[in-house]
């Protein structure tokens, strides 16, 4: 893996500056952040895993997040959120760009992706009401365990990206995000896997 200095000048050139959207009217919009931690030996990806007294996507491990309120701007959204789930200050966070955007299948949402990265490992503060745990995992560990596969929940079976991560598994929407930020890497010529 890189020097953070380096991931941070790659992603950078890699990643939207701004979201592509196109005027829907009526859409709902929410936005996510995937939080680059750098400030260790090698970057992680921070997740939250949501608590299970919630009515959308219970005790799912999902990315800081949530909607759009009205006439708030994607960012101001994503650093909103990220504050209110995990008590990440503005300041802890350098956006450095967005992916494309993701529609969720089951509630209709198109989430847009934003890569932060957050410099100091920060003392997270969970809101106990939305996030049961914060959860790290190493950036190489993500890339040689994800894949594409069937994947069964609630008794129907689909095919989606599927992380398992010692029994924590990230799958859905934020599965399909970590995928596309993943083979962005990759695409950018980043080493994301052993070898690599």
């Amino acid at each position: 893996m890189y020097p953070a200095e380096e991931l941070r000048s790659r992603l950078r050139d890699a990643l939207r500056p701004a979201p592509h959207l196109r005027s829907e009217p009526g859409r709902r919009l929410a936005a996510v952040l995937i939080p680059v931690l750098a400030a260790g030996a090698e970057a992680s990806v921070v997740f939250t895993r949501r608590t299970e007294t919630l009515t959308r996507h219970p005790g799912e491990i999902s990315f800081p997040g949530g909607l759009v309120d009205p006439g708030e701007d994607l960012p101001h959204a994503v650093l909103r959120e990220a504050e209110e789930e995990l008590g990440l200050l503005a300041s802890d966070v350098e956006l450095l760009g967005t992916l494309e955007p993701v529609h969720t299948h089951v509630s209709g949402i198109l989430v847009v992706p934003f890569v932060g990265m957050l410099w100091e490992d920060p003392r997270f503060t969970p809101n106990p009401a939305e996030i049961a745990e914060v959860l790290k995992f190493p950036l190489r560990d993500l890339a040689e365990v994800g894949g594409e596969r069937d994947f069964e929940y609630a008794g129907r079976e689909f095919r989606t990206f599927v992380y398992d991560m010692e029994g924590s598994v990230i799958w859905g929407a934020t599965g399909r995000i970590l995928w596309a930020f993943i083979e962005m890497l990759r695409d950018s010529g980043v080493p994301v896997r052993e070898g690599a």
